[in-house]
């Protein structure tokens, strides 16, 4: 069977004999292409990629994979918070561990959440990024009233958008670098340009610009929450946060709580409204055309948002 393997300098489509991963086979139906896909490659990864899964079980039953496994074992795990487990580094798909850009992958049967009614699995793997940013939001404190402005339009911060409005807040908007991720932000019902002081202040981009942006827009009180992955120290003016005591939280993947999964919220989220795939998920290439699909994925010129890999 064909799948996408990180290989110096990019990608390849390769054969490989059994479906990479654990657990139970998954027939794939979709698979995007995350930033975390790019510096893998960068960092020298040589696995098969692939953490934005969705594919369909022996019994037909359609499913998207929750990448952060965990232990399943330790305090952090039973409580729910697997994204915070102290080895699930140690199985980070398409990094340390084979991902699921196959034909057919393997995944525990406890990591995988039925896609719901109104959601079509073609499109169901931009749950997994839309998990991670409602979990920040909810980190967050987002809510009825409350003003959420977000820094950085790439797929994360596009899906923080309709997030937030599902949480309740009452006024979104969104700091866009290219015109085609402003015409997204307008579709999925963001203002462009912040204007004033917000409540909650989401890092997308991580950039140390990006992160200034944010103490410049954060309320008194407020919170800025970081998708954004920065490598190394960061720098903060410290000032503006110190008079507003604004809270900054790193926000790491997405966990469950209350006695539910995150991506169970942010795929009803989803299934609500299609047009949000609709405008997240710009490209779409057969597994076999894998290299191309990579390029444009890594092409800030493109226009692309979310590209979607999908077996034939």
């Amino acid at each position: 069977m064909k799948a996408v393997r990180s290989v110096e300098g990019g990608v390849a489509v390769v054969d490989v004999d059994e479906p990479p991963g654990t657990g139970d086979v998954l027939r794939m139906r979709a698979m995007s292409i995350c930033g975390s896909d790019l510096s893998y490659i960068g960092f020298g990864s040589r696995s098969v990629l692939g953490h934005e899964l969705a594919g369909v079980r022996e019994d037909g039953t359609p499913v998207i994979v929750e990448a952060l496994y965990g232990c399943m074992e330790c305090e952090q795990c039973r409580r729910g918070t697997y994204n915070l487990c102290a080895t699930h580094g140690e199985r980070a798909l398409g990094m340390t561990a084979d991902g699921g850009m196959a034909e057919q992958f393997r995944a525990p049967s406890a990591r995988m959440v039925p896609v719901p009614e109104g959601l079509a699995p073609a499109d169901a793997s931009i749950v997994e990024p839309a998990s991670v940013s409602w979990h920040a939001l909810r980190l967050a404190g987002t809510g009825a009233g409350k003003r959420v402005a977000v820094v950085g339009a790439g797929a994360l911060g596009l899906l923080a958008v309709p997030g937030a409005l599902a949480q309740g807040s009452e006024e979104v908007a969104i700091v866009a670098r290219h015109r085609h991720q402003r015409d997204a932000a307008d579709r999925l019902g963001a203002s462009n340009d912040p204007e004033g002081l917000y409540d909650v202040v989401v890092e997308a981009a991580g950039t140390e610009a990006s992160l200034a942006r944010c103490a410049e827009l954060v309320a008194p009180g407020g919170t800025i929450v970081v998708l954004g992955v920065h490598f190394g120290p960061v720098q903060l003016d410290w000032m503006p946060l110190f008079h507003r005591e604004a809270r900054v939280i790193p926000s790491l993947g997405y966990c469950a709580h209350d006695g539910k999964r995150e991506m169970e919220e942010a795929a009803a989220m989803l299934a609500g409204d299609p047009e949000i795939a609709a405008t997240v998920i710009t490209h779409r290439f057969p597994l076999e055309d894998a290299v191309e699909a990579f390029r444009i994925a890594g092409d800030k010129s493109s226009g692309a948002i979310r590209v979607v890999i999908e077996p034939a």
